[in-house]
C-alpha cells in the first residue's frame, strides 16, 4: 500500500492511522487475535485464470478499523515485534491455505519475509518447519522478499533463498524497480519471480519513461528465466500495456482487493 508522510512525521498508508498510535497495542492485538490475513489473487494475463494469491496481514483495530500490512509492520518494527508479527502472519496464512476448499486446492500461496527475517539465524529451517506443520505443500509456496530486504544483506539473502528453493519452494523479489539502480545482483540470486512495483505498474499508462523502465525490467527478467508479476494493476489500460510488454501475471484492484477465503472461492468459481 502507498505511504505518505504526515505533518506529525509518522509514515502511514493512505488514509490509515499514524504508526505511533499503534505501537503500544500490537502485542495485545496479537494475543487477542485481531491480526489476521486476507488473500489477493494473482492472475495469468493470457488466460484470466487465478493461479495464486498473496497473503497480506490485516489488523482489525477497535479504534481505527482495518489497518494494512505496510502500516502494521512499520509499527511492529518500532515496537520490537517485527519477528513475532512475521511468524504470526506466516502461520495464519499457511493454516488457512492448508484448509482451503477443494476449489482452491491448486492455487499457489505467496507469503512475505522481511529483512529482519533474513537476518535471523536458522530462519529457513524455522519457516520450513511451519510449512510442514501446517500441511501446506512446499511446492505450492512462494516466498517473497523485497528489494530492500535483499540488499540489506545480499549474501545472507542469497543463502536463504537458495535454501528455500532447494526445499522445493519458489522465491520472488517483491516491489522491484524503484529501490536500487544496480541490477547486476539479480544474476547471482536464486529467483523464480520478479514482481514489478505498483508505482511502475500504475504509471505505465501516463509515463513513457516508466513504460521504458517496465520494458527493460521484463526483458531482463526474461533473459534470466524469471516470470514477471505486475503489482497494483487498477485499470484495463495498464493491464493491456503490461501484456504488450510481455508481463505474464498481475495482481491488483482490477481483479480484486485482498479478500477472505469464502470471497476468494466465489471469485475463483466465477473466473473458471
Amino acid at each position: 500500500a502507498s505511504e505518505t508522510l504526515l505533518g506529525d512525521g509518522a509514515p502511514r498508508e493512505e488514509g490509515g492511522p499514524p504508526i505511533d498510535a499503534l505501537v503500544g497495542s500490537i502485542h495485545h492485538a496479537l494475543e487477542r487475535g485481531e491480526i489476521g490475513v486476507l488473500f489477493q489473487p494473482q492472475v495469468a494475463i493470457a488466460t484470466g485464470q487465478i493461479i495464486g494469491v498473496e497473503a497480506l496481514a490485516r489488523w482489525q483495530h477497535p479504534q481505527f478499523g482495518e489497518v494494512g500490512a505496510e502500516t502494521l509492520f512499520a509499527a511492529a518494527e518500532r515496537a520490537g515485534l517485527e519477528a513475532t508479527l512475521s511468524d504470526h502472519v506466516q502461520r495464519r496464512a499457511l493454516s488457512a491455505a492448508a484448509n482451503w476448499p477443494s476449489s482452491l486446492a491448486k492455487l499457489r500461496l505467496s507469503i512475505n519475509v522481511t529483512a529482519a527475517d533474513v537476518a535471523r539465524p536458522g530462519f529457513a529451517d524455522s519457516l520450513l518447519g511451519r510449512v510442514d506443520a501446517s500441511g501446506f505443500p512446499r511446492a505450492r509456496l512462494t516466498v517473497e522478499i523485497t528489494e530492500g530486504g535483499i540488499m540489506a544483506d545480499l549474501s545472507e539473502a542469497s543463502r536463504l533463498l537458495g535454501e528455500l528453493r532447494a526445499a522445493k519452494c519458489r522465491v520472488a523479489i517483491d516491489d522491484f524497480g524503484t529501490g536500487y539502480s544496480s541490477l547486476a545482483y539479480l544474476k547471482a540470486l536464486p529467483l523464480d519471480y520478479l514482481k514489478i512495483d505498483k508505482k511502475l505498474s500504475q504509471d505505465i499508462a501516463g509515463s513513457a519513461r516508466d513504460r521504458v523502465v517496465v520494458r527493460g525490467v521484463i526483458d531482463m527478467a526474461r533473459s534470466l528465466g524469471l516470470s514477471v508479476i505486475a503489482e497494483g494493476v487498477e485499470t484495463k489500460v495498464q493491464l493491456d500495456l503490461l501484456a504488450k510488454e510481455g508481463c505474464q501475471y498481475f495482481q491488483g484492484y482490477l481483479c480484486s482487493e485482498a479478500i477472505d477465503v469464502p470471497a476468494l472461492a466465489q471469485l475463483v468459481a466465477r473466473a473458471a
